[in-house]
């Protein structure tokens, strides 16, 4: 099978390009023949993407506009509010999607955002990726990370991973065994790059809990770690993906209140993870629980929320604001590009370890090799 797939996905590929309409009966086709580590990326999403603002000539993005809250500041309105169902995926894993679903699809420049569960058993083996950025923000527990590119790392409680795929990356995550027997717990969101970068090098990097910044308000009532953006007078540390992002993670103590003020025209969710939170203010606002993403419109400067006084506990949610690109989104599985003929090339160099993908031929990380001794 290893020495006839190659040479299956290259006719497949050719014919495709002038027989679409048998593409939907390859795509179930290849779902069955492709490697069972990429059985947790095989969703095939559609072209549309939602108001874009910025232009694929430059790689350069302009300074965003953030108009610091004001009494004449505009709040953003709602736009939708959905449950985030959590589902089996993969073994052991449970996995609660918000974006990359029928309810929000290519919300640019966010591909998908994961809320994953992970305990003995599970990992995610050997994979490949190109044109996308992940970013993974682990909760409780340890994940280990390790490519082709000789990257390794490990991260705990609070930390992140940035890694950029670009021309391709093959890798492994593979979460702990903790001694307690408690499940890894984190969030990871996949993030579209600009065209003009989907071929760059790929490259990783981490940021540990102890090196994010942390902004208070509201007399110390709200509690925010900037992980990168901007928040009451706290800058991130550093920015540590291409296509400009701001993450926030936000807690609020019973009778407290934030006006956190966002880049004008980018895109905005808010996901929570605990506790009860009112989103909005005056006369438009919702009670929104755990395990929901809240999507707001892009008019306006600033989101607001708020824990009521008498709520018998704090709540916590993160903030995700990112820049939309201009640009057509065309996904198949790991592989993120922005037409249908880029997508089969990516498959067919993967398969032929070429362009990109050349250290993966032979390559097999250490952390993957877990999944065989459970």
């Amino acid at each position: 099978m290893r020495l006839i797939l190659p040479l299956l996905i290259c006719i497949t590929a050719v014919f495709l390009a002038s027989r679409p309409s048998i593409q939907d009966y390859t795509v179930a086709f290849l779902s069955q023949k492709l490697p069972t580590s990429l059985s947790r990326f095989l969703i095939k999403t559609s072209n549309d993407i939602s108001a874009p603002l910025a232009s694929s000539s430059s790689l350069e993005f302009p300074t965003p506009i953030v108009i610091p809250v004001t009494e004449m500041s505009v709040p953003r309105a709602i736009r939708q509010v959905f449950l985030a169902i959590e589902q089996a995926e993969g073994a052991g894993a449970r996995v609660r999607r918000s974006i990359g679903t029928p309810k929000l699809r290519n919300f640019s420049p966010f591909l998908m955002l994961d809320h994953f569960t992970i305990g003995k058993g599970a990992g995610f083996p050997d994979h490949p990726h190109r044109g996308q950025e992940t970013i993974t923000y682990l909760l409780s527990g340890g994940v280990d990370h390790e490519d082709f590119a000789g990257n390794k790392g490990t991260i705990g409680p609070g930390d992140l991973q940035f890694m950029t795929a670009g021309r391709g990356i093959m890798h492994a995550e593979m979460p702990h065994e903790n001694p307690d027997g408690s499940p890894n717990v984190g969030m990871q969101l996949w993030v579209d790059l600009p065209e003009k970068l989907k071929m760059c090098e790929p490259r990783y990097r981490d940021l540990r809990s102890s090196e994010i910044p942390v902004a208070q308000a509201d007399d110390g009532r709200v509690t925010v770690k900037v992980i990168s953006g901007q928040s009451h007078g706290v800058d991130s540390v550093r920015d540590l993906a291409y296509t400009p992002v701001w993450i926030l993670d936000v807690t609020i103590r019973p009778g407290g209140r934030i006006s956190q003020a966002l880049p004008q025209g980018w895109n905005t969710f808010a996901y929570t993870l605990s506790g009860s939170t009112i989103f909005g203010s005056n006369d438009s606002t919702k009670v929104v629980k755990e395990f929901h993403n809240v999507v707001f419109e892009q008019d306006g400067d600033l989101i607001e929320a708020s824990v009521p006084d008498n709520a018998q506990e704090e709540a916590r949610f993160i903030i995700v604001s990112g820049q939309p690109l201009d640009q057509k989104v065309v996904q198949y599985g790991p592989f993120v590009l922005s037409s249908q003929e880029a997508v089969y090339q990516a498959m067919l160099d993967y398969q032929t370890a070429s362009n990109g993908f050349e250290k993966s031929r032979g390559w097999e990380s250490e952390i993957g090799k877990r999944m065989g001794s459970y």
